[in-house]
């Protein structure tokens, strides 16, 4: 019970199961569903754990409406400035008429300025209509919700994976300076720094098909998928996410890891962490106690920026193995010019971007004392 209720808000989780159970039998995007429904359900919460939290995080909520409207001018503006369109190559067929493509472009509204699309987008946006795919023919809703679940998914475990190494890593590699350990991580790291995805994605996939196709390489589920059940359906997506998920997280692990290496080595060298040790402190107590939470504090400021970085490496190498996500569905989208895809695939993306970026201002507001919301 709190000063700011008349009930305590932790019985408003039972809402989080009801709702997650209507999600899973009605939601084609189950993930995407999920996540949103949570991020919603916790931010109603805020009104009764932290009033000025929750006003911090609307302010930011707020200040995301012009970015946005930006996102979406830029979208249209560079498509406009590509030449043709996506109904350009169809003009080399003799078989199609120029009247048939002129009413093809009437039919998805490309025979107008590109500011009279722009602001009839945005005015069917507010009511939920983000238009139609030219390629896929169906709703950009629909498709983008669908795709960024798969993305999203692979993402966590990409974060999961590289933060899981790079942090440890970091911090062997600062309190073994210049020994094997040290050299080794700082060798592996400038390995990973340098190899590009796409180019990793094809390595592995000669690699694995030459020693017998020991890993799917391409997809995400089997072929039989649809026979098997719940448990042997979610080790076979695992089983699908080894390869991309070492591919995206490999670049990220390397740049993270030296990230740590060298705050914890300008903690170290700190005045504070001599007085410390001067104190009779174990190591152990001085690195993971004092140094570890002073240096975690820039890497929860990039973690913000992880999630834009992520879905832009993943888009080619989602292209090489066949990951049905919505980095594959935006470079389609590109290459075609399929003008209301590629602008709700950036939406996606800086929204992702914003929210990545918020999560990680709260983070570092509840690990550093220091940091105050005013």
């Amino acid at each position: 019970m709190t000063k700011h209720n008349f009930f305590d808000w932790r019985w408003t989780l039972i809402a989080d199961v009801v709702l997650a159970i209507i999600v899973i039998f009605t939601s084609n995007a189950v993930l995407f569903s999920l996540l949103l429904l949570e991020a919603v359900l916790w931010l109603i919460r805020l009104i009764w754990i932290s009033p000025l939290l929750f006003r911090f995080i609307i302010r930011r909520l707020i200040h995301m409406i012009p970015m946005l409207f930006v996102v979406v001018a830029t979208g249209f503006a560079l498509i406009q400035l590509a030449p043709g369109d996506i109904f350009s190559q169809m003009a080399l067929n003799p078989n199609i008429r120029p009247s048939d493509l002129e009413n093809f472009r009437r039919s998805f509204g490309l025979d107008q300025p590109w500011f009279v699309q722009f602001f009839k987008f945005i005015w069917n946006a507010l009511h939920g209509d983000f238009g139609i795919s030219q390629i896929y023919k169906s709703p950009v809703f629909m498709i983008v919700s669908q795709r960024a679940s798969n993305t999203i998914l692979l993402s966590i475990v990409v974060i999961i994976a590289s933060w899981g190494f790079s942090i440890p890593a970091g911090i062997y590699a600062a309190t073994h300076q210049y020994k094997i350990g040290d050299q080794t991580i700082s060798v592996l790291a400038f390995i990973g720094l340098s190899i590009p995805n796409y180019f990793l994605a094809f390595l592995l996939i000669f690699l694995i098909s030459k020693t017998g196709n020991w890993l799917p390489l391409g997809g995400m589920h089997s072929v039989n998928a649809g026979d098997m059940n719940w448990f042997m359906g979610i080790l076979d997506t695992l089983k699908h996410m080894i390869l991309p998920v070492f591919v995206i997280a490999t670049s990220a692990m390397a740049s993270l890891t030296r990230i740590m290496r060298a705050n914890m080595l300008e903690i170290l060298g700190q005045q504070y962490i001599t007085t410390a040790r001067a104190k009779g402190l174990s190591e152990k107590k001085v690195v993971y106690k004092h140094a570890l939470r002073n240096a975690i504090n820039p890497m929860i400021t990039i973690f913000g920026f992880q999630f834009g970085a992520i879905l832009g490496g993943s888009a080619l190498v989602e292209r090489v193995l066949a990951w049905p996500g919505l980095g594959k569905v935006m470079l389609e989208a590109i290459l075609a010019q399929d003008l209301y895809l590629v602008v709700g695939s950036l939406l996606y993306g800086v929204i992702l971007l914003i929210l990545g970026n918020l999560l990680a201002d709260i983070v570092l507001a509840i690990v550093d004392p220091r940091v105050r919301i005013s």
